[in-house]
């Protein structure tokens, strides 16, 4: 009798947790979480480009963090953190918005999109629209791509690779 009392418990007591992440407007993000992206390529321009990210959920699961590397000079010679980034379902707007703060003093903001398990960013950089997109191939691929993208259409593409993820080693 006292195991079943405990045992409910323990239920009602964990319960809370573990919901809050499913019942979360981030829930597409869980994929995400306890891993390693990486991905390189090459810019439209020929410029390299190479970023590691982690995303973890924060403060009871209503934001996410992301935190990038990157090149962090305009030469590509350095290498280390370039962005903290912050996604976060507005319940006014009911969108999830993101801020993406990087080391140069910029802000990019703007929209997710939800499309399946895709993942699309949407902002306005200089006089475009610009989207990166998140395109899920299976639960450790993503392809990459970032450029005007309207009405499902991509109608021009800067950048194009693959995000690869690897299980974050527990210090």
């Amino acid at each position: 009798m006292n195991y079943n009392i405990i045992n409910l418990a323990i239920i009602f007591i964990l319960s809370p947790k573990l919901l809050s992440a499913h019942e979360s407007k981030l829930v597409i993000f869980e994929n995400l979480i306890n891993k390693e992206w990486k991905a390189e390529g090459k810019w439209g321009d020929g410029t390299i480009f190479k970023q590691e990210t982690i995303f973890k959920f924060d403060l009871d699961n209503t934001i996410i963090i992301a935190k990038s590397k990157g090149f962090i000079d305009k030469k590509q010679t350095k290498y280390g953190s370039r962005n903290h980034g912050i996604r976060k379902f507005d319940a006014k707007t009911k969108t999830i918005k993101f801020w993406e703060f990087d080391i140069f003093g910029n802000l990019t903001e703007g929209t997710v999109i939800i499309n399946g398990k895709n993942i699309l960013y949407q902002y306005q950089y200089g006089d475009s629209m610009v989207t990166d997109m998140w395109e899920y191939v299976d639960d450790n691929t993503y392809n990459f791509k970032i450029g005007n993208y309207v009405d499902g259409i991509w109608k021009q593409i800067y950048l194009e690779t693959q995000f690869r993820a690897e299980k974050i080693k527990k210090k």
